[in-house]
């Protein structure tokens, strides 16, 4: 089969097609045949090295990705899921290692990693709809906020921030918001009740409108522990990436790991039902083929797209 991969850590370019053996499902295992795969920050850290421990011991090529769409080509022994066989459409959470990872042509899968696809979406839009949305579940589970609390939402236009802000409303949580201001009108609509410019003084703009701070904060933006000032005495604080900073004033610190939900199937089928209620949207910023996923981590990189890219495997 057809992978996109990399032998050694460097830029975007290091990326390039690689040739790997079909995978066989063993017991358990959904076997799919993927039609588009999300590109993620992780994968980016993945092929720049910073995530080598991953890969210790291991040989080249390794392959990122950490979710994808396609459909299925064989439901291995002992799957029984209802909902899956050949030819159903899916979307998918990729516990990536090794040769193993998203960005290929087929892939043998937990089935307890695999779940119908969101309705009506197509294979692009489908690869983004399990990564993030999860990330943003795994994070505001881990906060644990009764319905009135406050939450403030770092980043909240991007892929990760904007499916906070909308599953924290849709529990009954008051979000503030921050983004550019190009984009209050975005955070609002997914569920925002209140707006901070990316250029304020983020604590100050906060407590302008909630003078003892919000109960808790997610930084999806990586702005880092600073924005505890704007959290009240007593609240949280939530770092997609892993923080050790003290934050002071008795503000617990939340570590967060997504790949520890890989096969959380309930919370990956439970997050597509919302798709499929359209309380959650999926939101695809851009589709590039295979054969160009150095332009895809370039685009990445260079930030500022209000969605998930996505790679088109049919193209290499």
């Amino acid at each position: 089969m057809h992978a996109i991969g990399f032998d050694t850590y460097g830029a975007p370019q290091v990326l390039h097609p690689v040739n790997l053996p079909d995978p066989t499902p063993g017991a358990g295992e959904v076997l799919v045949r993927v039609a588009a795969a999300g590109v993620a920050p992780v994968d980016a850290m993945a092929r720049s090295g910073l995530l080598a421990a991953l890969y210790e011991g291991q040989q080249p090529p390794f392959v990122p990705g950490m979710e994808i769409a396609g459909t299925v080509e064989v439901l291995g022994i002992g799957v029984s899921d209802g909902e899956l066989s050949a030819g159903t459409p899916v979307a998918a959470f990729v516990d990536f290692k090794g040769a193993h990872g998203g960005y290929s042509e087929l892939l043998a899968l937990p089935a307890e990693s695999v779940v119908r696809a969101p309705a009506g979406l197509s294979m692009p839009e489908a690869a983004t709809t399990v990564l993030n949305p999860l990330t943003a579940r795994n994070a505001l589970d881990a906060l644990d906020l009764p319905a009135g609390a406050t939450l403030l939402v770092t980043g909240a236009a991007g892929a990760v921030g904007g499916y906070l802000v909308q599953l924290a409303a849709h529990a009954g949580l008051r979000v503030v918001a921050q983004a550019s201001a190009g984009n209050e009108k975005l955070v609002r609509d997914l569920g925002a009740a209140w707006f901070v410019p990316r250029d304020a003084d983020l604590a100050q703009a906060v407590k302008a409108q909630l003078p003892d701070g919000v109960d808790a904060v997610v930084d999806t933006a990586n702005i880092g522990v600073a924005v505890a000032d704007a959290v009240r005495d007593g609240g949280q604080y939530a770092a997609l990436r892993p923080s050790t900073d003290e934050t002071g004033r008795g503000i617990a610190v939340k570590g967060l790991n997504v790949r520890q939900r890989a096969t959380d199937h309930a919370a990956i089928a439970a997050l597509r039902d919302l798709f499929d209620q359209g309380v959650l949207t999926a939101r695809l910023g851009e589709v590039v083929p295979a054969r160009d996923a150095a332009r895809a981590h370039e685009l990445l990189e260079t930030g500022g797209l209000r969605g998930r890219i996505a790679l088109d495997l049919t193209a290499f």
